[in-house]
This record gives structure tokens, sequence and C-alpha cells, in this order.
């Protein structure tokens, strides 16, 4: 959170909503509060190296002069003024070391002052939005009002403490579950129902490729473009991209995942229907990614080459998880990942993988799992501000915030930037896919296998099982003993899906 009245002009520090570009609120990234606190503390750093080795020149030029006194005898004059000015220097030396020193002191005070700030204007900002009684805060500091977004990401880090409660937990466990900023309460919430009575069909089953086709056709590796393509794959029921670019010296890949598709029961077999959402927040896409991993390999795929993965609403989730996926990360070079409309703030990528998030103040999906995506140098959240328009009742869906096509126009908003944190964050996108252009375009359609007869006695956890696994490590065999994987380039039919 920025200061409305900067340090050293006689104000007191107010919070500040971060500045906007256009009807773009940008958060994190190289110009975000977090790199800076990070750069002061490695400037602190820096200079305490400096004040270590100037230490060490002040010392020798000491011994420097110690080891001049027997030679001051055989001319005196002479001698003298060596030993001066050896030590003049000495002293020089212990002067900028001192001034060195107290600067150091200074720029990690400096680091501790923001934090203490940063921490009292988000407990203030918390207080306005839970306190009803505490309302007019919000205006005293110009803050703008509380967006769909915002109210549904306070009360969802909330929901887990209240059902504890409700459950008869301890009343102090209970609040922690309900913290903001705590233990991610929504993901454990979808991972506790799953193992409840009745609510077996929530636990992840395994995801298999059924068919696939291939084509070459010219790609806008732009995110815009790369967003409307999700888009255009969330069209057929269980479908992902896998997008082969040739430009560089060896082959740059880009998986396209769909949102939610509303079309069958949450035990069917399309694994982008609302149980996806489940095994994305609660089960780390425990199914979902090793399908991912098949589709790379068949489309041609090899271990250590680079890779994007773009996602929106629920396809997200499922991007987000691939760059904390260890078995994922240790056969591919994931760069870079872009959602839309997706609750991932509480999903970690591996060191050295940027993201770009993109989220609209009026769509209440990116804050379903009640947790803000944190503020980093590698991680840029996008808030979309623009006014929109309400459809009919008829084609509302999850709200006209949530729509795909409010994100392309942001993403075609983001391109045309001059903000720092968006020039460097597209600029790792473009790192991989370079300008876009032909690609060899390879579409999977992805299957999940159906509900055992005995579905309660199994047990998923995140991280296990496999297109081929079943939790336990053993294969998934038919009755036959042929595993259950359908040959590549198989069509599905309408009756498998």
């Amino acid at each position: 959170m920025a200061e409305a009245t900067p340090a050293g002009s006689g104000g007191a520090p107010r919070p500040s909503a971060p500045a906007a570009d256009g009807f773009l609120r940008i958060r994190g990234g190289v110009g975000g509060l977090s790199f800076q606190f990070e750069e002061l503390l490695a400037g602190a750093g820096a200079l305490d190296a400096l004040v270590g080795q100037l230490g060490s020149l002040e010392a020798e030029t000491d011994a420097v002069r110690r080891a001049l006194f027997p030679y001051q005898d055989d001319s005196y004059t002479s001698g003298s003024n060596a030993i001066i000015a050896v030590g003049e220097g000495a002293r020089a030396l212990g002067r900028v070391r001192d001034g060195l020193e107290r600067l150091c002191r200074d720029v990690r005070a400096s680091h501790r002052e923001y934090e203490f700030t940063e921490a009292r204007n988000s407990l203030l900002l918390r207080i306005g939005r839970f306190g009803p009684g505490y309302g007019p805060l919000w205006g005293l500091f110009g803050l703008p009002a509380l967006t769909v977004r915002d109210v549904v990401e306070d009360e969802a880090s909330l929901a887990s403490g209240r059902l504890a409660i409700l459950l008869g937990v301890p009343a102090g466990l209970a609040r922690g579950m309900g913290t903001p900023g705590g233990s991610p309460g929504v993901r454990d919430a979808v991972h506790a129902l799953g193992s409840a009575p009745g609510l077996g069909f929530l636990r992840p089953r395994p995801v298999r490729i059924a068919g696939a086709e291939t084509r070459i056709e010219d790609v806008d590796a732009s995110p815009a473009g790369l967003l409307f393509r999700a888009g255009t794959v969330g069209g057929r029921s269980g479908d992902i991209e896998v997008l082969r670019f040739d430009a560089g010296s060896r082959p740059a890949w880009v998986v396209i995942l769909p949102g939610t598709q509303l079309d069958g029961l949450p035990a069917g077999r399309n694994p982008f229907d609302t149980l996806g959402i489940a095994e994305g927040l609660g089960y780390g896409s425990a199914e979902t990614t090793p399908a991912i991993r098949q589709a790379l390999r068949e489309a041609g795929a090899e271990a250590g080459e680079p890779l994007a993965a773009v996602g929106y609403s629920q396809g997200g989730i499922h991007a987000m998880n691939l760059s904390q996926d260890k078995a994922f990360l240790a056969e591919y070079d994931l760069k870079f990942v872009l959602t839309a409309g997706s609750p991932v703030g509480g999903i970690s990528p591996g060191p050295g993988i940027s993201s770009l998030h993109l989220e609209h103040e009026q769509d209440w999906v990116p804050g379903a799992d009640g947790l803000a995506n944190p503020d980093t140098r590698d991680r840029v959240t996008v808030t979309l501000t623009n006014a929109l328009d309400i459809p009919p009742l008829a084609d509302f869906g999850l709200g006209p915030g949530h729509r795909l096509g409010n994100y392309t126009a942001g993403a075609e908003a983001i391109a045309a930037s001059k903000d720092p944190s968006l020039q460097s964050s597209t600029a790792a996108l473009a790192a991989v896919v370079g300008g876009g252009g032909a690609a060899t375009v390879t579409r999977f359609a992805l299957r999940r296998d159906p509900m055992p007869a005995q579905q309660g006695d199994r047990r998923v956890e995140a991280g296990r099982g496999g297109p081929d696994r079943k939790p336990d490590g053993k294969p998934d065999r038919a009755p036959d003993g042929k595993t259950g994987r359908r040959p590549a380039g198989h069509r599905v039919r309408k009756a498998e899906i």
C-alpha cells in the first residue's frame, strides 16, 4: 500500500490505493512495494559488505604505518612524514567506514518503518471492511468503495472459521482458521469435505487423454491473444490446447486451459466441470496435472524445454498448480503463468517463475479462495476497474465481471502500458513465446474416469495418482488386464463424454 503523504513532507503518512494506469490497478512486480523493500534490504547488505572491506583496508593501512616505525631513524623527516601520511589515510578510511555504517543503519531503519506502516495500513483496511461500525474509516483515508471481489475474498477468508465454530471446534483454533492471511481455510475446507461421508465424488479421479487433433496455424502470442484462445478451447467440453513455437533455437510450448464448463453433474467425466474446481483448490490438481504432462509428451515436448501456461477461471487454478508441482517442474521448464478471473492467492509458484494475474473489481471469482495474490517481484496482479454493462438475466452467468471479453480487453491495455511491472511481465512472456506466428496446435480431449462402484472407499491425496495410476501407485487396469488409456489420435465420441 502506497503512502499519500511522502516521508519528510511534515504530514502524517496515510494509506492510499496503488496508482492506476488507466483502468488498470497494478500491484506487485518490479514496481511493487515488496520488491522495493527487497531492494532496500539488498542495498543494506551491499553496504555491510563494503563496510567490511573498508574495515579490512583500515586495518592493513594501520599495519603499514606500524611497519614504518623502525625506519623512522634512517631519515627522521621523511620517515615521520610517511608515517603521518599513512596514518591520515587510515583515519580517512575510518571516517568513510563510519559514514557508511550510519547510512546502513538508516536504510534498515527505513525498511522497518515501511514494514510497520504497511502492516498498520493493512490492519486499518481490514477493520474498515469487517467492522460495520468502522465504515467511515474507508472514506477517511480516501480509499475507493469496496468491490464485489473484495467482499467475497473477505467473507471467504472467514468462512472456514465460522464453520468450525458451528461444528464445535475450540474458539482459538476456529479464529486461526478464519484469519485473513493465515491458513488457506477454503482450500483446507474443500479437502476436508472430500473425506466426509456421502461427498466422495469431490475427490479427484484419474484424467486421461481421449483423443487429439493437430494442425498448423498462425497464433497471436500476446496476453490478449492467448486468453482469447482459452475461451475458444472452452467451447468444447474437456479440451485443452498445446501450442508449439519453433522460432528460437529450441521449441517453446504453451498450454491453454479453459474455464469451468457447466455441462453436466459434478460427478461427470468432463475434468473442467464444477468438480474440477474442487480438485484444483483442494487437491492441487492432483489428476489434471499428470494429464497435462502426458499431453505435452504426446505433442512432442521434451524435458527441459521452456513452457508457459495460460488459464481462464478454473483453468487458471490448474495453470498455477503446475507452477508448484515438483514432478512437473522437474520435467519442464515452466517460465510464465497467465491467469484471468482465477482464485490463485494461495498457490505459491516455484522460484524463477513469473506470473501475471488479471482480476476485475466486480468479479467475485478471483476472491473465492479468500486470499489476495502475494506482492512479489515475479508476480503481478492487475485489477480492472472499467465500468460494466449488466447483461440480461438469462446471460448473467457468473456475473458481468467474469466475462472473458473483459479480460481480453484488459490484456490489450496491459500490452500498451508503460508501467515497469507490466513491461517486465509481458517481456517475460515474450521471452518464452516470442512474437507468435506459425505454431503447431494440438487439441487434446481430456476425460475423467467414471465413479467406481465403491467411491467412498477410495482416498486420493494431492500429488499422487496419474493418467495410468490409481492413488496407491499401482496401474489402473481395465477388466481385460489392459490399461485404461486410449491410443493417441483416438477421436472421442459423444457416448464417451
